[in-house]
């Protein structure tokens, strides 16, 4: 990619960002090119459609919390460790609001889309921070990575449903996984 087409392409994704977690995943195409400073055309160039452009920022946001995951491998507190990586993965819920609930509903039978590429470097990055957390004792060995993501999607959906809203979900979250048992602080 040429080196302007390149920085056209980063613009559209930062404003799709920006768009499909303040409007949710049906904000405006139009809207997304004008907030880039572009035009319709060069948007609809980069990302043929709708579901390509959802395609590109859930993969970039999925590759961003592996890359986090990864760095967090050397924490010398594995527990505290898969907990920041847990919030991350919380936030990222919380934010692209039906993101991946909507690529799913249109790539629902291919297995090769991006949503189950997406979950499957989800789960991998959760894993390995799982297991380090499990072997120092922090966690109980009968945890699954697939029951936190589930856990933690369904705790982002809850409190974006809630009153109190998005900034309650973080709480949640340490409810949910601490429990009511006093911990030092």
């Amino acid at each position: 990619m040429r080196a302007d087409a390149r920085r056209n392409y980063t613009r559209l994704l930062d404003a799709a960002r920006a768009a499909f977690a303040e409007h949710g995943t049906e904000a405006s195409l139009e809207d997304i090119a004008r907030r880039a400073g572009l035009g319709i055309g060069t948007l609809y160039r980069h990302f043929p459609t709708r579901n390509d452009l959802l395609e590109a920022v859930f993969h970039e946001s999925v590759v961003g919390l592996q890359e986090q995951a990864r760095a967090l491998l050397d924490s010398p507190a594995p527990g505290e460790a898969l907990m920041d990586w847990l919030r991350a993965t919380a936030q990222h819920a919380t934010t692209y609001q039906g993101l991946a609930g909507s690529l799913m509903t249109s790539m629902l039978d291919d297995a090769t889309s991006s949503p189950s590429d997406c979950h499957t470097r989800m789960l991998s990055a959760g894993e390995a921070l799982l297991v380090r957390a499990q072997e120092s004792k922090a966690v109980r060995p009968d945890v699954e990575i697939g029951e936190l993501l589930s856990l933690v999607n369904g705790l982002a959906w809850a409190a974006r449903r809630s009153p109190a809203g998005q900034d309650r979900t973080h709480r949640m979250l340490e409810l949910a996984l601490w429990g009511l048992v006093p911990r030092e602080v």
